[in-house]
């Protein structure tokens, strides 16, 4: 079992278990992903949210989603071409009365969209739009895999160091009970006195069990999520001693309000919504292609005719009626020439369209408002981030005070001890209540990081980053 530093207890007349805050022995973890026996280097914060993020097929087949969508984006420039057909017919007819016939066409065909009001432009803007949200919604997933790694990571350095001062306190407390009973054989204590040490030692026992259990869940569950076999060891501490950074409440504000991954995705889904706006809101204007062929027929090989055409056609579509007009012009060497108009009309072909630019009006209205109270969330998230931050650092500030009270009890405990004034047993149920405060103050530790987190990450910044963040924001309190 790996631990992180303890608390040493020595024995009576000594001084009380203190806090260690050098680095942790690690035990070497032969490495899951290599069958060679070299060491694994040990886990540190960026290198779990790695593994998490590699190893999420969730998060993979959302970039094979936006990979797919950004090939079709791409290949979606055909849109802007001309369309090139190829065709051929044969008719073959035959008379009884006239003569026979066996003609024969080959055809090549172009159709060019000249213009349609930028349709095509604001449809690929609404494509790219929307690839963008994928990238955002990418983005927001992998921060909330990268939370739960961290906040496993760290829960298991709080583990292991309460597991360190329950194992600390009860080696200390079977040294209490081994000179029981030697002061029972030399008729010091009675047996009561005995009975209870044991108690106490095995209810100690049963505890550090209880959490020795709950160490090997999260370790097993942690490298489940970061996909390995067994846990490597972990580079990172729990300081006791580190103080929160310090900063304005307004600069984290304003760094909330710019920096927000979530918000960030509603600026881009306004975008959308207003370039949807205006794509409905333009949907009426007429477009414009040209056309052109060139066709070589006959009855027998080779083929001896052939002939030109070109068109020009216009559409214009409206929830209340659907016009296109054209015209082609056709010549046919040496002598033939034609030329043609046409047109059609059709009444009502989509009434229920005319709401569509009113749902996209409404559409952007929401988005905006949206937008607006999320700013206003956001920005009141970061000054009760940094509220709770700076009350947590106060809390293990506290926590550390209690503990060093606890220290000078426990001090006071081994002297009365030694006069007389309290049984050995009681020493042994303090010993337990100063582990208590060892366990309090780690807790208090750790609730200082995840405080720390979750203000970095409503600031888009890495763990750990924050203090440096703020001194280059030269935002210091």
């Amino acid at each position: 079992m790996l631990f992180l530093p303890l608390f040493l207890f020595l024995p009576p007349g000594g001084t009380p278990p203190a806090y260690s805050t050098g680095p942790a022995e690690q035990s070497p973890v032969r490495p899951v992903a290599e069958a060679s026996g070299r060491q694994e280097r040990p886990l540190g914060f960026d290198d779990a949210v790695n593994l998490v993020l590699v190893n999420s097929t969730e998060l993979k087949a959302a970039h094979a989603r936006r990979a797919l969508r950004e090939g079709g984006w791409v290949l979606g420039l055909r849109a802007y071409f001309p369309q090139f057909s190829l065709g051929a017919s044969e008719d073959d007819r035959l008379s009884k009365i006239g003569s026979d016939s066996f003609l024969k066409n080959y055809t090549v065909s172009l159709d060019q969209l000249l213009w349609d009001g930028g349709r095509t432009r604001m449809s690929r803007g609404l494509e790219k739009a929307e690839i963008t949200l994928m990238s955002d919604e990418i983005e927001g997933l992998s921060s909330r895999l990268a939370e739960s790694a961290l906040g496993a990571y760290r829960q298991i350095l709080s583990a292991r160091m309460i597991v360190s001062i329950r194992e600390s306190a009860l080696e200390s407390l079977r040294e209490q009970q081994r000179i029981l009973a030697e002061e029972l054989s030399l008729g010091l204590v009675i047996p009561l006195e005995l009975k209870e040490g044991e108690i106490t030692v095995k209810e100690a026992e049963l505890e550090l069990y209880s959490l020795r259990l709950e160490l090997q869940e999260l370790e097993k569950e942690f490298a489940a999520i970061l996909g390995l076999e067994e846990l490597p060891p972990l580079s990172e501490t729990v300081d006791l001693h580190r103080s929160p950074p310090q900063a304005e409440a307004e600069l984290i504000r304003r760094a909330a309000l710019v920096r927000n991954a979530d918000l960030a995705a509603l600026y881009h889904s306004v975008l959308q919504k207003q370039a949807e706006s205006k794509f409905a809101s333009l949907s009426w204007i007429p477009s414009l292609r040209g056309s052109a062929s060139f066709t070589v027929s006959g009855q027998r090989y080779p083929l001896s005719r052939y002939s030109w055409s070109l068109g020009l056609t216009v559409q214009f579509s409206s929830p209340w009626f659907s016009v296109s007009a054209g015209g082609n012009a056709d010549w046919e060497p040496p002598y033939d020439r034609t030329a043609r108009a046409q047109t059609s009309v059709s009444p009502l072909p989509d009434p229920a369209s005319a709401l569509n630019p009113k749902q996209a009006r409404l559409a952007l209205a929401l988005e905006r408002e949206n937008l607006r109270l999320s700013r206003e969330r956001v920005g009141r998230s970061a000054a009760l981030g940094l509220e709770k931050m700076i009350l947590s650092g106060e809390r293990k500030a506290s926590a550390l005070k209690a503990l060093g009270l606890a220290e000078e009890k426990y001090r006071l405990q081994e002297l009365l001890l030694t006069l007389g004034r309290i049984t050995r047993v009681e020493l042994m149920e303090e010993r337990l209540l100063y582990a208590q405060k060892e366990a309090e103050a780690v807790e208090a530790a750790a609730a200082l990081l995840t405080a720390e987190w979750e203000l970095e990450r409503l600031l888009n910044l890495k763990p750990g980053t924050l203090g440096e963040f703020i001194v280059h924001q030269g935002g210091i309190r």
